[in-house]
């Protein structure tokens, strides 16, 4: 039986879940339609100094191969050879090495715009219907599904479909539409993100450290550069925010050091407010909520995009298995299966994230204290690296 599958949002999230059911499209008939707001990007991607990046970890790339995608990624994808952490003001440190652990990365950072153009490069736009710009104004549950009211350039159009996907964001209307609560805990931090060229380059290495005012992590780039994520307190952020680039460059190398040498160019810089925001519903009869709609993680550990493609692996091949046991893809049975399967994982990955967040922003001594002698034990303590650096990669056992 062919069955409809919308999914509103067509950004990483979105698009990787559309990818993954494509071939599934194509042999069972299923009607998957992509909705999103943007308009689609004329000209083809282009590289720039200022583009956003997300991180990859190891067992993203494994997804990555499965959905075909990796070698096309990879030619824009640097890696991870190195990570080392660091407490500024004390002598805790612990280094983390591809070799060590036998992958050839211990992850990638990736532009957004190449990851967004290899995704939607790859769908087959007889399995999946693209429809952008195209704003859902309300959605409806009916009997067997939704019905979505869309705005489009040319006016309005309802849409029906047996089983709804949002993935449109942190921020996502829908959901409050649709009365789907969500949890906030916020962090009363601000992440200050830009691309940041250096003396020496990075080397492969991703540098995570902890200061008196926050995380601070930079994060190896194609052409030498580096990603800065750096957490700072709201009225520190503001402050930061408004200095002249080379003044912000002096605050910066203050904060990290001199591990690449002078820092000597930073790109246009951005902000956001962070909090840990959890929907308290991630399932219903013919719906689910995927991606940072569905749970969106502090970047301390770059694990929130990483956590949201398993997600929308898990629940591909919960749909895939439903199409070949005949069973409808909206039914309860079939969606809280998915959820059964994917909770252990959010749950971990949203503690260890979060933990590692109140861990290192707090200043109290005995915390400081502890943290350092952990940093130390890292290295002294082999197996618990290991543990840490599997947990890092999304590789699970």
């Amino acid at each position: 039986m062919s069955y409809s599958l919308n999914i509103v949002g067509g950004g990483m999230v979105g698009a990787s879940l559309a990818l993954a059911l494509q071939d599934c499209a194509r042999q069972s008939g299923w009607r998957i339609r992509l909705i999103e707001a943007q308009p689609p990007v004329k000209g083809g991607w282009q590289p720039s100094y200022d583009n956003r990046s997300t991180a990859l970890s190891h067992g993203s790339r494994r997804l990555f191969e499965r959905l075909g995608i990796w070698d096309e990624l990879a030619r824009r994808a640097e890696p991870i050879q190195h990570i080392h952490v660091s407490d500024r003001g004390h002598p805790g440190s612990a280094r983390m090495h591809a070799s060590e652990e036998g992958v050839p990365a211990l992850g990638y950072i990736v532009e957004n715009a190449w990851l967004g153009e290899v995704l939607l490069g790859n769908l087959d736009h007889q399995a999946i219907e693209w429809l952008a710009p195209a704003r859902v104004a309300h959605a409806r549950a009916q009997p067997g599904g939704y019905q979505l009211d869309l705005q489009v350039p040319d006016g309005s159009r309802q849409l029906d479909c047996d089983l709804l996907v949002i993935a449109d964001g942190g921020r996502s209307g829908l959901l409050d539409q649709l009365g789907i609560h969500r949890k906030v805990n916020p962090y009363q931090q601000v992440a200050v993100i830009a691309n940041i060229t250096s003396a020496n380059g990075h080397g492969g290495v991703a540098y995570e450290r902890f200061t008196d005012t926050g995380p601070l992590a930079l994060l190896p780039l194609s052409g030498q550069r580096s990603a800065l994520v750096w957490t700072l307190a709201v009225d520190v952020a503001e402050e930061v925010a408004r200095l002249p680039d080379e003044a912000f460059l002096q605050r910066l190398q203050a904060a990290f050091g001199f591990r690449m040498g002078a820092l000597t160019k930073v790109g246009e810089r951005a902000s956001y407010p962070l909090n840990l925001i959890e929907a308290e519903e991630q399932i219903r009869s013919h719906l689910v909520v995927l991606g940072n709609a569905a749970h969106s993680l502090h970047p301390i550990a770059g694990q929130g995009f990483n956590l949201s493609l398993r997600d929308a692996m898990g629940l591909a091949d919960s749909l895939i298995r439903a199409q070949r046991e005949q069973q409808h893809p909206g039914s309860l049975r079939v969606l809280q299966g998915y959820l059964d399967g994917q909770r252990g994982d959010q749950q971990a990955t949203v503690a260890f994230s979060h933990y590692l967040t109140r861990l290192f922003s707090n200043q109290q001594p005995l915390l400081v204290a502890g943290r350092n002698l952990g940093l130390l034990g890292m290295d002294l303590l082999p197996p618990l690296k290991t543990r840490l650096a599997r947990q890092g990669m999304g590789l699970r056992g």
